[in-house]
């Protein structure tokens, strides 16, 4: 399946299937009800995350049939912790085994390679599913993830474009005021679907290559990392429980200053934007250009992080 029917099968699918998971989500009672950290005055449905999977379903299991499966387990578990919370030890655990499954199928190069994936599957999922907390906002940055490792080229090309093409349906319904959430089931199901293009992507390079290849990686996940960065010192800082949820990440505090959504969107996707060409810059250079681009974007980030105050503690209106 070429690069442009992927996205476009993906899309058209997503249209179809995400008013189907919203009118499903009601008649299951599966929604997210108001609530102290939550932002909507009304109950919105919860299963974006599976009408998405539906789209990456039709069109990676032509050529990628075997990525469904962590995909697939991703999803699920995510509607569980949706439907039922779990606890913080047994969805580490859960995510350590869908990392598992994932390194099996797709393990980044090295001798360590399937253990690479996991850590990858972890530090995702609980990424995207952190900036998973403003209408549109995981969906738009991860699909400008999704670009980049599509414009790296080769085997990755064909289901990040899925991926692109299956959000930017799922956007139609997602963007503000979103009549549909990805849910657990969505940030897993995209954390998961990252780290698999990130293993299958660092694999394209030469083994002189590998080595840059790891190092301009974090720039194309830039900002669902950033923020959890941010997100842990803030926490430690204030004393309080790394894990706890809040309202205070990088989007709540724009927010706060008086920002619209729409705005904080673009500004947001926009960021990505730049780390993720960044990235593809230090992606085809030497170990040293490599590492000296990434310095000085994470130098930037740290500065600016710093002075705008973004690891400070908010309190919870």
């Amino acid at each position: 399946m070429g690069v442009v029917v992927a996205f476009v099968a993906a899309f058209v699918v997503a249209l179809v299937a995400t008013p189907v998971a919203r009118r499903l989500s009601f008649a299951l009672d599966v929604v997210d009800r108001p609530g102290p950290l939550k932002v909507q005055r009304r109950p919105v449905a919860y299963l974006g995350g599976m009408a998405v999977f539906v789209a990456l379903a039709a069109t990676l299991a032509p050529n990628h049939p075997a990525w469904l499966l962590p995909l697939g387990l991703a999803a699920a578990l995510g509607l569980a912790d949706d439907v039922r919370s779990i606890s913080p030890r047994v969805r580490l655990l859960m995510q350590v085994s869908i990392g598992g499954v994932a390194g099996a199928i797709e393990p980044a190069p090295g001798r360590f390679g399937a253990a690479a994936t996991v850590v990858l599957v972890v530090v995702l999922v609980n990424a995207v599913n952190l900036i998973d907390g403003m209408d549109g906002l995981a969906a738009s940055v991860v699909v400008v993830c999704a670009l980049g490792f599509a414009l790296v080229g080769g085997d990755p090309s064909v289901p990040a474009l899925a991926l692109c093409g299956a959000l930017v349906g799922f956007l139609v319904f997602n963007k503000p005021t979103a009549s549909i959430y990805l849910g657990d089931s969505g940030s897993y199901l995209l954390g998961t679907a990252l780290a698999l293009l990130a293993a299958s992507a660092l694999g394209l390079g030469s083994q002189s290559h590998d080595l840059a290849a790891w190092i301009a990686l974090p720039l194309f996940v830039a900002l669902p990392v950033a923020d959890t960065v941010i997100a842990i010192v803030r926490r430690y800082r204030a004393g309080r429980p790394l894990f706890a949820g809040d309202r205070s990440h990088v989007y709540d505090q724009l927010a706060d200053r008086g920002w619209s959504i729409v705005r904080i969107l673009f500004v947001c996707a926009g960021l990505q934007s730049a780390a993720t060409a960044a990235g593809l810059f230090a992606w085809h250079l030497g170990v040293a250009g490599a590492a000296a681009v990434v310095a000085a974007c994470v130098a930037a980030v740290v500065l600016a992080v710093w002075k705008i105050g973004f690891v400070a503690e908010r309190a919870v209106a």
